[in-house]
């Protein structure tokens, strides 16, 4: 329990992981799944950049006086986390776009209602 509250960053990033999958697994509606499919990119990018920053090292940006290897953090999960980022913008306009034609085919974005209208 003590290492829950010691690294509150990864629990948080756990919780709302755990919101955002349950969300897409309950609703119906899909611009709620969307919403909880954000959720999970964004506890996913906390958990990475919680677990790329390192106390007492810094950025690894030189001014003044050159630390050494061992005084500065890897700035490759950073980068990393950014293209993540552009990514789930792009997968989450593209998920929109289509909500909004099935919305102009179907007249709804129930899934449940979606399903009696098609038969199955």
């Amino acid at each position: 329990m003590e290492k829950l509250l010691t690294n509150y960053f990864e629990t948080g990033a756990m919780i709302l992981f755990g919101v955002g999958f349950v969300t897409l697994l309950l609703h119906n509606n899909l611009i709620k799944k969307i919403i909880g499919m954000n959720i999970m990119d964004t506890a996913v990018f906390l958990f990475f950049i919680a677990k790329g920053s390192i106390k007492g090292k810094e950025a690894p940006i030189v001014t003044g006086v050159h630390k050494g290897i061992e005084g500065y953090i890897n700035p490759i999960p950073t980068a990393l986390m950014l293209t993540g980022i552009v990514v789930a913008v792009s997968v989450t306009a593209f998920a929109l776009a289509l909500t909004v034609k099935i919305y102009e085919k179907y007249g709804t974005v129930e899934l449940d209602e979606m399903m009696k209208m098609r038969g199955d």
